[in-house]
């Protein structure tokens, strides 16, 4: 059984409905916005450094999401931030979620120093730390982030 990952360059053309209700019944609105967002145009993805993936299983369904955008938060342009992040729970524990964030992070090097997210969820917490990613930051917007470094990525290619 092998998962699709790729970049959603159109979120309209896909279909995210069975993400938003199963982030929904666990309490979670982000995906809600991330359609409502897109359809309004406040958020696309499509500025400088920015990305949006999604990764489909073997019957084409789509079992994760994730996206990266500008930092909105942070007065400097270097900060990347980690957004609509979610796998779906038939999907978790099966290295979907740190494949799709690790894709995230590689594009991320050649735009950004820094990834900032912000979670409230003790799980999300373990995952990001268990992918690298510093907590306790003394941000009011970031819980976790995560230094990239630029020339080891560089070196790797």
């Amino acid at each position: 059984m092998t998962n699709n990952l790729k970049q959603i360059t159109d979120l309209k053309s896909v279909d995210v409905s069975k993400l938003v209700e199963e982030s929904e019944a666990e309490g979670y609105r982000f995906l809600r916005r991330l359609v409502s967002q897109y359809e309004d145009g406040t958020n696309t993805f499509n500025q400088e450094g920015e990305v949006l993936y999604g990764v489909w299983d073997h019957h084409d369904h789509l079992v994760a999401i994730g996206g990266l955008n500008r930092d909105p938060y942070s007065p400097k342009e270097s900060v990347g931030r980690l957004r609509r992040f979610y796998i779906s729970p038939s999907a978790r524990r099966q290295g979907i979620g740190t494949e799709l964030l690790k894709e995230i992070i590689n594009y991320g090097r050649g735009h950004f120093k820094e990834i900032v997210v912000r979670t409230d969820s003790s799980m999300a917490d373990a995952f990001y730390r268990a992918n690298g990613f510093s907590a306790d930051l003394g941000l009011p917007e970031a819980t976790h982030g995560i230094t990239l470094d630029q020339e080891a990525s560089k070196a790797a290619q």
